[in-house]
């Protein structure tokens, strides 16, 4: 048997909430994709409040959370362009581990670049991570950065 050909990653998904292992999933990532010519699409996931909450008070979140996001995506906008790289950035509302497994689809993405979040035991066995969920149903790699 000959050895497996790498054809290497052609587009990068970076799963982004703005958290120090998000920020560093993206350092990453734009190393891999100065390195290799690769696209990267940053996702950052709106979760909306539950329970169900008024339609203001919905409003209010969403318009406070993706002006944050657009704050950070600002910044790694021109450390993107420093380095040559072609950058994509989206925010999606939901389930953060749905979002990200659609979003991998849809883009074709050949790696999906996570940080690691740590919860406690009973939180995971209670709600499972999203990281986790990721892991058992993405198409494509998987790296999650510590």
């Amino acid at each position: 048997m000959g050895s497996p050909v790498f054809i290497g990653f052609q587009t990068i998904l970076v799963a982004y909430d703005a958290s120090p292992h998000s920020e560093h999933a993206v350092d990453v990532a734009l190393s891999m994709a100065e390195d290799r010519k690769a696209k990267v699409c940053i996702l950052s996931v709106i979760v909306p409040p539950e329970p169900a909450a008024s339609r203001a008070e919905l409003n209010a979140v969403l318009e406070d959370t993706t002006e944050r996001y657009e704050r950070s995506f600002a910044s790694i906008r021109e450390r993107a362009g420093q380095k040559g790289i072609e950058l994509e950035t989206e925010i999606a509302v939901g389930h953060p581990a749905e979002q990200i497994i659609h979003r991998a689809e849809t883009l074709q993405a050949s790696l999906i670049v996570m940080g690691k979040r740590s919860h406690t035991i009973l939180h995971r066995w209670m709600l499972g991570s999203n990281t986790e969920r990721v892991l058992k149903y993405a198409h494509c790699p998987v790296m999650i950065v510590h």
